[in-house]
């Protein structure tokens, strides 16, 4: 390995005491046990390697390392560099964990674990790499960064993948965003910064501008031309579309899933009494309203919710290099740009 910041380049590997002395656990052993695979990146920024502790965000309760360690998974925890260092933006993260991925296949039989058996982790933006290092084993796109990483020559496809939350297709995120949100203009959102390494967030409320809103109407606009695109069916085969204000049969999809899991909540013993976004009678779920479903949830981010106009999100800067702090990827961040001379990442 030639790692470029050897702070976030590591990877710390856990085993069960048990495989130790020749035991099992949950009919596991050290030659068998899958290798849990979960990485701490959020908001794109610099993610270092987890160890077992207890839940950072407050629970009380044993984080995943810890919880899968009981169970008899053996644990491999990378570091990841991220969007605030120079050489940390797209796709320095994912190429880092790919070289992680790399190296446990290319040492499996030295170490404990199944290599052929990683079960990569995350959540939001660590989801969203997850969810890319499941989809793009093996791709020669990105054979030229490891080997300037020095990674070693081996696979780095992944068995499976836990993916929380995550933060995809952010081509048309914008415009999916806008068409759950638009008329929704009070919100909540969490700025996200780098504090001695770590990552803190600090919660933010205020109401959109008419510029915002206006930029929220037009990428609302946008989303049914893309969902029809798509050409979705349900299970039954009956074609999921949106007419051109936003309504149709995927609308009324996820309503209906809504009210699924509203319904599981209720047959589980929860008090959904105060839920003006459900009719419920006797018991049963009747309907779900998405737009009054959106109230409830709340904003939770100002239009465009990812390509910001004013390159000030953590996607833009993602989309940066060395020399360009951050850039717009999608053309409607382009087109409605505020910053002189703002550049476009490259497709």
């Amino acid at each position: 390995m030639k790692p470029a910041d050897t702070r976030y380049q590591i990877m710390n590997v856990y085993i069960p005491e048990a495989y130790f002395q020749g035991g099992s656990i949950n009919g596991f052993t050290k030659d068998t046990a899958p290798i849990f695979f979960p990485n701490n990146v959020g908001g794109y920024m610099p993610g270092e390697a987890g160890q077992p502790e207890t839940d950072s965000r407050g629970s009380g309760k044993p984080n995943a390392i810890a919880v899968a360690l009981s169970q008899g998974y053996v644990v491999a925890s990378p570091g990841a560099r991220g969007r605030t260092e120079a050489n940390g933006r797209a796709p320095a993260a994912i190429v880092d964990l790919k070289a992680a991925v790399r190296y446990l296949k290319a040492n499996d039989a030295k170490m404990a674990g199944d290599a052929r058996k990683i079960i990569s982790n995350g959540t939001s933006a660590g989801g969203a790499l997850s969810a890319l290092l499941g989809t793009s084993g093996n791709a020669r796109e990105y054979a030229p960064y490891l080997r300037a990483l020095g990674a070693a020559n081996a696979t780095d496809d992944v068995f499976a993948v836990s993916a929380y939350c995550p933060i995809t297709n952010l081509e048309h995120a914008d415009a999916a965003y806008e068409w759950q949100f638009n008329g929704v203009n009070d919100y909540e959102k969490i700025d996200i910064s780098m504090l001695d390494y770590r990552v803190q967030r600090k919660t933010v409320r205020g109401t959109q501008t008419a510029e915002q809103i206006r930029l929220s109407d037009g990428l609302k606009n946008l989303f049914p031309a893309y969902v029809n695109s798509l050409k979705l069916k349900n299970a039954q085969g009956v074609p999921m579309t949106l007419d051109n204000n936003g309504n149709g049969s995927f609308k009324a999809q996820i309503e209906s899933m809504l009210a699924q899991s509203a319904q599981k909540a209720l047959d589980e013993g929860k008090d959904l009494s105060g839920q003006t976004w459900l009719t419920i009678e006797n018991g049963k779920v009747k309907a779900a309203d998405f737009s009054a479903y959106a109230k409830f949830v709340g904003r939770q981010k100002t239009a465009p919710a990812f390509d910001g106009v004013d390159l000030s999100t953590g996607e833009n800067n993602l989309f940066g290099d060395a020399q360009t702090q951050a850039k717009h990827f999608t053309a409607f961040g382009a087109q409605n740009s505020t910053v002189q001379g703002a550049q476009t990442a490259d497709a």
